[in-house]
């Protein structure tokens, strides 16, 4: 009988290439011939890796260590099966690990059945099941200053935030599923914490351009802000009965969905590219969904410059007003966008790639009477100097802007979880208003349609179910999530269903 030691090195490999990466370590400790073969072996550490996460995209796999992305793979499910508070420890090594298997994660490719608007991943499955468990997500979600305030453990901000603070607040942002309670009781909910935050006013400021950036003025985006933002509309999609819809359900109840650069699947088949669509890097041509949220005005100011003097949160710059309790206003809107003008980067944006121009729609999908729902758009695609993506858009009504918002790309260039940041008077009004705002794309630019008009045909397959595809499972159940457990089936979202206008 031939002994494994004595097979051909390319019948080896292909034998051990079916070991799970957790058992190769000990497959080391059998013999030094083992140990010598597996020890330095980039090629079957990579073709192990394949076994196991997606395939890198084309051109990278060249300069990876694959030995090392191995050991970090193999140490990643070490620590999220550990219980252990000491674990919070490797935030840092959770943080750069997971963003990385993001980042490697399949580029979304256009497919005849698309129910949701991001590329199926096997790097996905992963990290699902990791931070489906209620302590890694305690140890590693729930790090950031809000939950901090939550909690009772501080009660100041701190300038700058410690870097644990802002890469649990990104992990908890790629997460996307929002994390609405920091305990079991009814005073733990965090929504009225993230809305202190999103609605105080001295948060926005020249230096960090009304936007989720640093309050240094480096442009770097604040995480713990994104983080806020976040939190508001995910309770209000929740409250508003729509988050089991499919134009919602897809992003925010399903973990880590879409939140890597490139995952956004294009559709439709038929679309007729611009040239200057054809040189967009961003992919800003299409329909969007958008989700807004306020407060009525007098709650607003009532809360930014109350008459009283009633606590030291009222006065003190470095601490947070208390937790904001009004019941805020949503408007559902569905933008359509095409590129206008492509043009180099300018002064304090990023290099690696240009500055793109858009124009286009808003229309209101609920609140037909509000006029703020209804109005032109026009905006700018732009990288940090970090290398974020950055959108900036302006409401118009009659030729005049009114509203501003800035905002970043969660996951990255084209990543189908879209944009969260803040909106807010185009003057920088001190006085307000101000408030969360989202939004994330549906389908591409039918260039043959009315680009003033928005048309069923541009959303519609999101409301089409398939069986037979693995990415139609829009909803992770996540263990533990809130006190009640409650992963309702509400009622339909109708709103989108007919001819808008």
């Amino acid at each position: 009988m031939v002994l494994l030691t004595q097979l051909p090195p390319e019948i080896l490999h292909n034998v051990l290439s079916y070991v799970l990466p957790e058992d190769l370590p000990q497959l080391c400790r059998v013999c030094r011939f083992l140990h010598s073969y597996i020890s330095g072996n980039a090629v079957l550490c990579r073709d192990i890796y394949y076994s196991v996460l997606d395939l890198p995209v084309s051109g990278t796999d060249e300069t990876i260590d694959w030995e090392q992305e191995l050991k970090d793979y193999i140490k990643l499910k070490a620590i999220c099966r550990h219980r252990g508070p000491e674990k919070t420890k490797e935030l840092g090594f959770v943080h750069d690990t997971v963003t990385r298997i993001l980042k490697r994660s399949p580029s979304g490719e256009f497919r005849e059945s698309r129910p949701v608007t991001h590329s199926p991943s096997r790097n996905l499955e992963f990290l699902r099941k990791l931070f489906a468990r209620k302590h890694n997500r305690v140890a590693f979600l729930m790090r950031s200053s809000l939950f901090e305030f939550a909690r009772g453990e501080t009660y100041r901000f701190r300038e700058p935030p410690l870097p644990e603070q802002q890469q649990s607040a990104k992990l908890h942002c790629l997460f996307g599923t929002a994390i609405l309670r920091c305990g079991r009781t009814r005073s733990s909910r965090m929504h009225p914490y993230a809305c202190a935050r999103v609605y105080d006013l001295r948060r926005y400021t020249q230096a960090t351009m009304w936007g989720p950036f640093m309050s240094d003025g480096s442009g770097r985006v604040d995480w713990e802000r994104v983080e806020a933002v976040m939190i508001v509309l995910s309770q209000n999609i929740r409250d508003k009965n729509i988050n089991s819809s499919p134009l919602f359900a897809n992003l925010w109840k399903s973990p880590f969905a879409g939140s890597w650069p490139n995952s956004y699947v294009p559709w439709p088949p038929d679309r007729e590219p611009l040239s200057l669509d054809d040189q967009d890097p961003y992919g800003v041509s299409g329909t969007f969904m958008r989700i807004v949220c306020f407060l009525d005005y007098s709650d607003f100011f009532a809360f930014n410059f109350p008459l009283t003097e009633r606590s030291p949160h009222d006065v003190l710059p470095d601490m947070p007003r208390p937790a904001l309790e009004f019941e805020e206003a949503t408007r559902l809107i569905l933008m359509k966008l095409h590129v206008t003008k492509i043009e180099p980067p300018g002064e304090g944006d990023g290099k690696d790639l240009p500055v793109v121009h858009f124009k286009g729609v808003s229309r209101a999908l609920d609140g037909s009477w509000d006029d703020n729902a209804n109005s032109d758009i026009r905006g700018t695609v732009r990288l940090t100097p970090e290398g974020e993506v950055r959108w900036t858009t302006f409401s118009i009504f009659d030729g005049e802007e009114r509203w501003r918002s800035e905002g970043i790309q969660v996951g990255g260039l084209r990543s189908a979880r879209g944009v969260l940041g803040h909106w807010f008077d185009k003057d920088y009004e001190p006085h307000g208003p101000c408030g969360p705002t989202a939004f994330w794309k549906l389908s591409d630019l039918d260039a043959k349609s009315e680009r003033d008009k928005i048309f069923v045909y541009d959303f519609l397959p999101l409301l089409a179910e398939d069986d037979n595809d693995p990415a139609a499972s829009t909803t992770v159940e996540v263990e533990d999530d809130d006190d009640d457990g409650d992963w309702r089936d509400e009622e339909e979202f109708q709103h989108g269903v007919s001819l808008i206008y």
